[in-house]
């Protein structure tokens, strides 16, 4: 594992530092394809948006490919949706993991976060200066994210757990622009005594996504508004490494908890993280779970610490605090997490619902 992660980090930094040397800084921004970075799954919501070394079932496709290997059921099917910013965006998740082989298992992963019915007013106003609302069109702006996952043990290598996803972008904003984009990941378990380890290489290759505008469509306002108008480019999202850790404790016969803290780092820069450097930023992330015989549980987490101004020019630190329940019944697992508890944030707080149905449970 630790030759593993010092082999990792050297391509994510070659690759970084590659891109930002070749390529304009405009080509890279920092925030690029930020909707694959929001998580799934109400369970890791509610675990501060932890779960790269204890996921081990159908959306270990979207947190670390390599924890399908640990799935316990042939066929696990997972649906999320939350909505974000009082209802004008939602976000949803859609996943379908089955069993290869005993040494392999593969996913499929759909992801969908958009603001829909945005009015298009460019033709509010008629040829002869009449207001006419029935020139009112509506679009959406749409990203959407698909992966392909493939995961297997790797006894050579002291029964490591290693697994690897497909990445496929595709955004749009009405008729004006789209883009496609594609990438890699790549991710790894192992268990050490009561420990779970895991860390997942997210575009480790850089994610390039090829922007094409209709430009015609906007040309003549933005003039009018003095905006450039945009011309295709590609934009590259750059490689970040997320590393967790997590441990199970029994506190009775009938209650246990898990705790778990995960690592993302980025390499593109200073960012507005607990830690940060020129050369990366580190976004620590926590969280604890209770269970009653594993069919019910009680979750808190807490992550996305940030420096704030006030407006007496005085700064802060705030985080987001977030829990969540949820219930096991046999082959159904129902989860829901509230996000930004008490408003400690910047960001609106989130209902999260998820639900996980298994097929052939194996004995």
């Amino acid at each position: 594992m630790r030759y593993l992660l010092a082999g990792i980090l050297c391509t994510l930094g070659s690759v970084s530092l590659a891109q930002n040397e070749g390529d304009s800084r405009d080509n890279t921004p920092k925030y690029s394809n930020e909707f694959m970075n929001i998580g799934v799954s109400a369970r890791s919501f509610a675990l501060g948006f932890t779960g790269v070394s204890f996921i081990d079932d159908v959306t270990a496709g979207y947190w670390n490919p390599a924890g399908l290997n640990r799935m316990a059921n042939t066929h696990e099917l997972a649906l999320m949706h939350s909505s974000y910013f009082g209802g004008l965006a939602n976000y949803d998740y859609v996943g379908f993991a089955t069993s290869v082989d005993e040494e392999s298992k593969i996913a499929i992963s759909i992801i969908r976060f958009a603001v829909d019915d945005i009015p298009d007013t460019r033709f509010l106003v008629d040829v002869n200066g009449s207001i006419n609302y029935d020139n009112i069109e509506f679009f959406s702006s749409a990203d959407y994210g698909f992966l392909v996952s493939y995961a297997r043990k790797l006894p050579f290598l002291g029964g490591l757990d290693a697994g690897g996803n497909l990445k496929i972008i595709h955004r749009t904003v009405g008729n004006f622009s789209k883009a496609w984009g594609f990438g890699f990941d790549f991710g790894a378990q192992k268990q050490i005594n009561q420990w779970k380890l895991g860390l997942v290489a997210r575009d480790m290759l850089g994610t390039f996504n090829a922007w094409s505008h209709n430009s015609a469509e906007v040309e003549e306002i933005y003039a009018l508004t003095g905006n450039d108008v945009p011309v295709n480019s590609v934009e590259i999202t750059l490689p970040r490494l997320i590393i967790g850790g997590s441990r199970n404790f029994k506190i009775t016969e009938q209650f246990g908890a898990m705790a778990s803290v995960d690592l993302d780092m980025t390499f593109d820069g200073k960012r507005n993280t607990l830690i940060r450097t020129s050369l990366l930023s580190i976004d620590p992330k926590a969280g604890v779970e209770f269970d009653y015989k594993k069919l019910a549980f009680l979750r808190f987490g807490v992550n996305q610490f940030q420096k704030i101004k006030d407006f007496d020019g005085s700064t802060s630190w705030t985080f987001q605090p977030n829990l969540g329940v949820g219930v096991n019944i046999k082959e159904l697992t129902i989860d829901y997490a509230l996000t930004d508890i008490g408003d400690l944030a910047p960001g609106l707080f989130s209902h999260v619902f998820s639900i996980k149905v298994d097929f052939n449970v194996e004995k």
